[in-house]
């Protein structure tokens, strides 16, 4: 049979849209938590990997009804989309070398931004179609860190090659690209500044803040210690810090600094808190405790400086136990490794935290 070349490469890219959107059944799994006896529901099957993306981007929709992650499940790192309602999952990428801690939704929840290979990417969340936003130069590999700004218009990103390590400010809509910092030291972490043209990132144990012209670039007065989790709060007015106090007999804890007064305040002290996300009016946080003896997930309420466990993590590096509330503040979703391999969790706290309001996407 004859088949002309319009027509077979047109079926290649029809072949390829099919895996992109490949369904895969429900891995739900409920149990009771051996510490508390509190329901928790398991996302994924630990008998392959999953894992949720950085802490400073989003993953759940605004209606709280999917989540987006990386995972093996078919045999090389891809991006699925996670219906939390009846399990099923749906392949959104195909490509090679995905970067699973730059996953982040667009603020209309029909797109997300990640990388792979060299290139910045944007999916469409029905898993149809993905274009290339960005391609690094030649000699540059991705540094640590990736984020997407609250309204979707750039893209901050580390580039590092020996010797050198530079944070690029990318527009979305035409791919520009414009380096804002250059240090011989290694820098992590961008995020932009909600409602603002500024960035934070990381130098090591320091905090610097910079305008998206590349101006007013500074380093934050911080506590003394050691840096653990910095995020912005939800109205990007403050950042908010875990403190790890140089005497270890001293209690981990967040603190929130305003950049534009430079004024340092303590929050709350934590049970060791290793790792720590807010909810979206940052009254809440949720933290996974870093001590052997109680390796529990805690919810710990900012007006009342009090702590509530939730479950146990059990994670073999509690560093690595991101978690996320959901937009509207009625659940918790985490990543651990206390099966074995990294899987995905789930914990209601709808009878502990009251409920936010969200944006319509």
């Amino acid at each position: 049979m004859n088949v002309t070349r319009r027509r077979f490469v047109a079926s290649l890219a029809s072949a390829g849209a099919c895996l992109a959107a490949e369904t895969y059944p429900s891995e739900i799994k409920r149990y009771a938590d051996e510490a508390t006896e509190n329901n928790v529901i398991r996302l994924t099957d630990p008998a392959h990997q999953s894992w949720l993306t950085a802490p400073y981007n989003r993953p759940i929709s605004k209606k709280s009804d999917y989540v987006i992650h990386a995972s093996d499940r078919a045999g090389s790192l891809q991006a699925y989309r996670l219906e939390l309602k009846s399990g099923q999952s749906r392949a959104l990428t195909q490509g090679a070398d995905l970067v699973p801690g730059s996953l982040s939704l667009g603020p209309d929840d029909r797109e997300f931004a990640y990388l792979a290979a060299r290139s910045l990417y944007m999916g469409r969340t029905n898993g149809v179609h993905s274009r290339e936003v960005y391609r690094m130069e030649e000699g540059f590999q991705f540094g640590n860190g990736f984020s997407l700004s609250e309204d979707g218009l750039v893209a901050a990103l580390i580039e590092e090659k020996p010797g050198l390590s530079r944070l690029r400010l990318i527009t979305m809509r035409t791919g520009a690209a414009a380096t804002l910092v250059e240090s011989g030291d290694p820098i992590s972490d961008p995020q932009p500044r909600p409602k603002r043209a500024a960035l934070l990132y990381r130098k090591g144990n320091e905090v610097w803040v910079v305008n998206y012209d590349a101006a007013q670039n500074r380093k934050l007065r911080i506590a003394g210690g050691g840096l653990g989790t910095v995020l912005w709060s939800g109205d990007g007015r403050n950042i908010v810090y875990l403190n790890i106090p140089a005497d270890r007999k001293q209690l981990n804890n967040i603190r929130e600094l305003t950049p534009d007064t430079n004024e340092d305040q303590f929050v709350s002290a934590t049970s060791q808190f290793a790792v720590f996300n807010r909810n979206s009016d940052t009254s809440v946080f949720v933290g996974a405790s870093g001590s052997k003896a109680s390796p529990y997930m805690l919810l710990l309420v900012r007006s009342v400086k009090r702590e509530l466990t939730l479950c146990g993590h059990r994670a073999s590096d509690p560093r690595q136990v991101t978690a996320f509330f959901s937009p509207n503040s009625q659940r918790v979703i985490f990543q651990s490794d206390r099966d074995g391999k990294m899987a995905l969790y789930s914990f209601a706290v709808e009878r502990l935290v009251e409920e936010t309001e969200t944006e319509a996407p």
